[in-house]
């Protein structure tokens, strides 16, 4: 029953998706640059991170 329901949320998303991206291409480029810069920044963290870590905790 978990994965029929599981399937049926990810049908879902994958035709409301689509959906956003016929009817308003514009606003959906809006959604994947905010989703790129936010890996973009978690990325840049992490480097970040782990330079403080290689530093010693400096």
């Amino acid at each position: 029953m978990a994965v029929n329901s599981k399937k049926i949320a990810v049908f879902a998303l994958v035709v409301f998706v689509f959906y956003v991206i016929v009817t308003d291409p514009e606003t959906a480029a809006g959604y994947v640059e905010i989703g790129f810069e936010g890996i973009s920044d978690a990325a840049k963290a992490i480097g970040d991170f782990m330079t403080w870590v290689a530093n010693g905790g400096e």
